[in-house]
């Protein structure tokens, strides 16, 4: 306990999966927790939940693609909990499609939230991270950020751009303090692992069999090393790829 005591923590698409599980986590180490979401119903059912347990949490409706609704959070994180510490930048969407039938929507949509989103939180935590002289924030990207699959141009695209991303921020940011580093999960059991199943007509037991672990993640796999990642144990990594598939990218 106590790991990340005291920091103030923002958890982008909070509300459910592996965001839902960082924000409990953090919460349960110390952390001053805003979650945030389009997802109103079950983001405010996740600050409630942490609050009943005894953690501080506040849920903030937040359309990450909305640089005013950036602003927004922040300075009402800022007002309510203190000047935010950590940032998860786990908000996200999933599209498997063959790269011809990709309508230009469907890729500008994908890239809003899975680049835009992330490129926006970063640069609205900064300064009050700058303030502090510390700070860790923690990218969700994805194995596909990391290997090529078939039907997956946009989707490892945009993964793609968030570790590069990472490597940028964490080598333009490092004199003042603020850590920035990248999550490569494999398939974790979560409603994207639900799609990816539907989409690829593979049942859970395939989902488990094509990770040598013999297993997918669970949410809260992801959520210990976002933990690790936001606590003072990490603070000799920066600018690298923390990658949790079950040995997905090693075969």
């Amino acid at each position: 306990m106590g790991r990340v005591q005291d920091e103030v923590a923002i958890v982008t698409g909070g509300a459910v999966g592996i965001g839902r599980s960082a924000a409990q986590h953090l919460a349960q180490e110390g952390a001053k927790v805003a979650i945030t979401d389009v997802n109103e119903e079950d983001g405010e059912a996740t600050a409630a939940q942490i609050r009943d347990g005894g953690g501080t949490a506040q849920f903030y409706a937040h359309d990450v693609t909305d640089e005013a609704a950036w602003e927004r959070v922040v300075d009402s994180v800022r007002d309510d909990l203190g000047a935010p510490t950590v940032l998860v930048n786990n908000a996200g969407i999933y599209l498997i499609k063959p790269l011809e039938d990709t309508t230009l929507e469907e890729w500008r949509h994908l890239m809003d939230i899975n680049v835009t989103g992330v490129f926006l939180g970063m640069k609205h935590v900064v300064p009050a991270m700058r303030e502090a002289r510390r700070g860790s924030i923690i990218n969700l990207s994805s194995v596909a950020g990391l290997v090529g699959s078939a039907r997956h141009v946009c989707y490892g695209a945009s993964k793609g751009a968030v570790r590069t991303m990472t490597k940028d921020a964490a080598i333009e940011l490092a004199d003042d303090g603020i850590r920035v580093n990248s999550v490569h999960p494999a398939y974790v059991d979560t409603g994207m692992a639900d799609y990816g199943a539907e989409m690829s007509n593979a049942s859970k037991d395939e989902l488990d069999a094509m990770h040598p672990i013999g297993f997918m993640g669970q949410p809260e796999d992801i959520a210990y090393a976002i933990v690790y990642l936001a606590s003072d144990e990490s603070r000799f990594v920066t600018g690298t790829e923390l990658v949790l598939d079950g040995g997905y990218t090693a075969q």
